[in-house]
């Protein structure tokens, strides 16, 4: 088992969303913390709102696509508070878009970049921190990371790459005392899908139903946090979601059907 407190946890991303509730709620259990995004000011809050509650918390300006503002993130986080407990790789961002409707590749590239390599970088950084405090990964993926899913093939390609790696990472850290997490929420209500990378490459405001069909940010903190403590190998979201993985092997087509019904809702 984990114990939060007084241990050092990095967790990127975490301006908004799944990063600023883990971000409060790990404070609540005594977590030094080290807050990392590109919105300063965002930020800024939820370290304000993390020491309200007597956590120890800094902040660092970080874009995951710099292998250079990833090894600060480390160097940084190590110099304020000596060690490293536990790396969480939240940093993301989505699209919205059918693939024959993309007019700018270079999504695909950004895609990457955030979603995948970020989380490549701050990793490696950081690993030699984790072996030493024989700590804990965490990748924050997506159930698009096991299954195609329609409007969101770069994001389902990074998720798939994220899943891969940290798959393999985990068996070679076999026996250095480093556990790796891999958490695969489905639909959260946050407002990621707010700034969601449209057809033209560039950010939109996709009008989704947040309420009806989706997670709440605080309870898929408290499933990813539960399952921290345990220092479990996978999580994943929901009992559909875990029979739509058994699903997929027996019946695929079906698994596409259901997906493909599954984002058609949040349209309505």
């Amino acid at each position: 088992m984990l114990d939060f407190k007084n241990k050092t946890i990095i967790i990127t991303g975490a301006s908004r969303g799944i990063g600023k509730v883990l971000a409060v709620k790990l404070a609540r259990r005594g977590a030094n913390l080290v807050l990392a995004a590109r919105d300063r000011e965002a930020l800024e809050t939820t370290a304000s709102e993390c020491i309200k509650v007597g956590a120890k918390a800094i902040v660092v300006f970080t874009d995951v696509t710099s292998k250079e503002g990833c090894e600060k993130l480390i160097a940084d986080s190590v110099a304020a508070f000596g060690t490293i407990a536990c790396l969480i790789n939240n940093a993301g961002i989505s699209m919205w878009a059918r693939f024959e409707e993309i007019q700018d590749l270079s999504m695909f590239e950004k895609l990457m970049q955030v979603n995948y390599l970020g989380a490549v970088y701050c990793t490696y950084y950081a690993l030699p921190y984790l072996k030493e405090s024989r700590g804990l990964l965490v990748a924050v993926s997506s159930l698009t990371g096991k299954t195609g899913v329609p409007t969101r093939s770069g994001y389902a390609a990074s998720k798939h790459a994220l899943q891969g790696f940290f798959d393999s990472l985990r068996i070679e850290l076999k026996d250095t005392g480093v556990d790796v997490l891999v958490v695969s929420p489905g639909f959260v209500a946050t407002d990621i899908r707010d700034r969601i990378i449209g057809s033209k490459g560039k950010p939109v405001r996709a009008t989704l139903n947040k309420e009806r069909h989706s997670m709440s940010p605080e309870l898929c903190a408290d499933l990813i946090i539960e399952a921290m403590s345990q220092r479990r190998r996978e999580l994943v979201m929901t009992f559909k979601a875990k029979l739509g993985l058994w699903l997929k092997l027996l019946a695929p087509n079906l698994v596409d059907k259901i997906a493909a019904r599954a984002v058609s809702s949040q349209n309505n």
